[in-house]
């Protein structure tokens, strides 16, 4: 090796300074790739790409001032995984992104998520406006539960604003809608629903959990709060319960309307949630004080496998939207179905409303009925028939799974009249547009000519009649 080449491969592996690189503009990254990187940077002690798991109780302070400013909310960190944890915050963080939020709140399930947010913004004697067309677990939290706290609650069984207008007052809270009315398909007019709680000082709360923030985000048409139950397609594979809260930052939470987001909080020493934290108030207040006092925590190893759902989430949803329009279309063109409510059918009300708000599909979540067979004496009587017909369809599938689940990597069916909204009165039923021979379908990902067999031969043992 002559000394000149020695002196080159020196300076290759010892180079001078080079000169900074200018800074590159911020890139504001797409759906997909924050799906995939969004609260997940890799671990900087030991350089894991994927999220850790903070498999732990509570967190070691660093001395006894550090310990008292973070129970005093004078700095952020972690306590106790009730409150908060690093891999429960990477999911977190993953799903504000997603929505646009400026930050969320995990909790252990759909319905906890739900009942911190009401808890947040109501107290007894005050009240709540919601759209009669819920799940069937959302309207007794909303009728039963909460009514013994003393927040009552006015269901409206429509989806046009104006209708919703009547039932507000002056202790009326907030506007609580689903964006896919599970089962109905019925879809909120979300721009408009959002004017009109605006018009009366409360925030519009959407559960988004059927559309999922790939189809819409609410917060994007005017929505202050979003809800999911990650336990559905965000987690996508039926193994793992969870929920989570979205704020959009934008509500005015001093409009007078809010005396508990504005008025001294005695036990962290008389901090005011909006004065203190500005738009990161409700969602410190959520955090701090609900889900402190009440407790429903989201578990890191739930968190953790949440993630790796969300990872896929564009992935499975366009292939799930692609095996529901056509389950759709073939029950609508079989003259053994009586109706399907799948709003991505031209046939359906709210087909423009699906188009404006969800383009890309209104989801795969939808319900459709089977005409019984044989003559009847009476309405009441064909009712029955049409009932007993839907459950035999159901008993006959061989393929889709009979559960209380949705969002399932695997087709799912249901009757909700007699399971998932068995405890509401018949007229809360009708409201619901839950009809007595509905059958609720979640379509998942099996090839598309093996679900269709399997609703074929179903139908055909449950009426007498191929197709």
């Amino acid at each position: 090796m002559t000394a000149q080449t020695q002196q080159a491969q020196q300076t290759q592996q010892a180079p001078s300074a080079a000169p900074a690189p200018a800074s590159s503009p911020e890139r504001s990254f797409g759906f997909r790739t924050r799906a995939l990187h969004a609260g997940g940077t890799p671990d900087a002690q030991h350089g894991a790409r994927a999220v850790p798991i903070y498999q732990t109780t509570s967190f070691v302070f660093d001395d006894a001032a550090d310990a008292a400013n973070l129970f005093a909310l004078q700095k952020y960190g972690n306590i106790y995984s009730r409150i908060g944890n690093p891999t429960v915050a990477a999911f977190e963080e993953r799903i504000a992104s997603l929505e646009g939020g400026i930050g969320a709140v995990a909790t252990a399930s759909g319905m906890s998520a739900e009942f911190l947010t009401f808890a947040a913004l109501a107290g007894a004697g005050d009240h709540l406006v919601a759209s009669a067309q819920l799940y069937g677990g959302t309207i007794t939290q909303l009728d039963v539960t909460l009514r013994r706290f003393g927040v009552e609650t006015t269901f409206v069984p429509s989806s046009d604003p104006e209708e919703y207008r009547a039932a507000f007052r002056p202790e009326t809270k907030a506007l609580y809608v689903e964006v896919i009315g599970n089962p109905s398909g019925e879809i909120a007019d979300l721009e408009g629903l959002a004017a009109l709680a605006h018009e009366h000082g409360v925030p519009l709360v959407v559960d988004a959990t059927l559309a999922t923030p790939y189809l819409v985000r609410p917060l994007e048409h005017g929505a202050d709060i979003v809800i999911h139950s990650a336990t559905k397609f965000l987690g996508g594979h039926g193994t793992t319960l969870g929920g989570v809260v979205v704020e959009s930052g934008r509500f005015d939470w001093g409009n007078g309307n809010f005396p508990t987001m504005t008025e001294p909080v005695d036990s962290y020493g008389g901090i005011r949630w909006w004065d203190n934290f500005g738009e990161y108030g409700f969602l410190t207040k959520l955090r701090s004080e609900q889900l402190r006092d009440i407790g429903p925590s989201l578990p890191a190893q739930s968190a953790f496998q949440l993630l790796q759902g969300v990872e896929t989430l564009p992935q499975r949803i366009d292939a799930h939207l692609a095996g529901t329009e056509a389950v759709a279309r073939w029950l609508e063109a079989d003259p053994r179905i009586s109706y399907v409510t799948w709003a991505g059918l031209e046939s359906h009300p709210h087909h423009a409303r699906a188009q404006k708000y969800l383009p890309l599909g209104p989801g795969s979540v939808f319900a459709f009925g089977v005409r019984p067979t044989g003559q009847f004496d009476s309405p009441e009587e064909e009712a029955t028939a049409a009932r007993a017909t839907g459950e035999q369809v159901i008993a006959n599938l061989q393929l889709a799974s009979h559960l209380a689940n949705i969002g399932d990597a695997r087709t799912l069916v249901i009757h909700p009249a007699s399971t998932t909204h068995r405890q509401l009165s018949p007229e809360q039923l009708a409201a619901g547009g839950v009809r007595a021979d509905l059958v609720r379908i979640s379509v998942g990902l099996e090839d598309i000519e093996d679900i269709l067999w399997d609703l074929d031969q179903a139908i055909t043992a449950a009426t007498g009649e191929a197709r």
